[in-house]
């Protein structure tokens, strides 16, 4: 398979200290990874593009850790995670679709196997576009006070023939959640779902 082509990466973190409530004493962090890639299979089709997953990984691995490392580098620290990817207009949405074993199981690994599916988002588009990155509890997806998003993009990304591809991790819930149903402290661990 091709050989993974980066143009430039990107660490941003967040610092939320309210959202109109009380200030927090412990603000909530978000934090994104992006890298941007040439796409192999841009302007063409290719049947198989799934090896390409396996030339990723070691993209994802690193890419987490850094994430990990600017949200203080503690795994305990985390509670919530997403990925996405944006394709570019020489590319198809199916190829965004070859982040999602790297980048979900990377974060997974580096947080200690967590046990949630890690949501994900993709579309093509242009430079300049933004995505929601979905966000979830890292071991129960519905623990609905760490349902979140974070929008992210690169002014000049991606291009017609590049990937942007992306890790989003944060270290708690909602600013001031208070819409009910599971707590995280009542997470039973044995489905990533509950």
């Amino acid at each position: 398979m091709p050989d993974v082509v980066i143009r430039k990466r990107l660490i941003q973190v967040e610092e939320i200290f309210h959202e109109g409530g009380r200030p927090v004493a412990v603000p909530l962090r978000r934090g994104a990874a992006l890298a941007v890639i040439r796409n192999p299979f841009a302007g063409r089709y290719v049947e198989d593009i799934s090896p390409f997953m396996d030339d990723l990984n070691p993209l994802g691995v690193d890419m987490a850790s850094a994430l990990l490392e600017a949200l203080g580098g503690d795994p305990q620290l985390i509670q919530g995670y997403g990925k996405g990817a944006i394709v570019g207009s020489a590319g198809e949405l199916e190829h965004g679709a070859l982040w999602h074993v790297p980048g979900g199981y990377a974060m997974r690994h580096a947080l200690g196997e967590a046990k949630a599916i890690v949501p994900s988002a993709k579309k093509v588009a242009g430079p300049g576009a933004r995505l929601d990155v979905p966000v979830t509890h890292i071991n129960a997806s519905y623990v609905r006070s760490h349902f979140d998003a974070m929008e992210v993009g690169i002014a000049d990304a991606p291009r017609a023939d590049e990937l942007l591809l992306a890790l989003v991790m944060t270290t708690g819930s909602r600013i001031h959640a208070r819409v009910g149903g599971l707590k995280a402290s009542e997470i039973k661990g044995e489905d990533g779902l509950r």
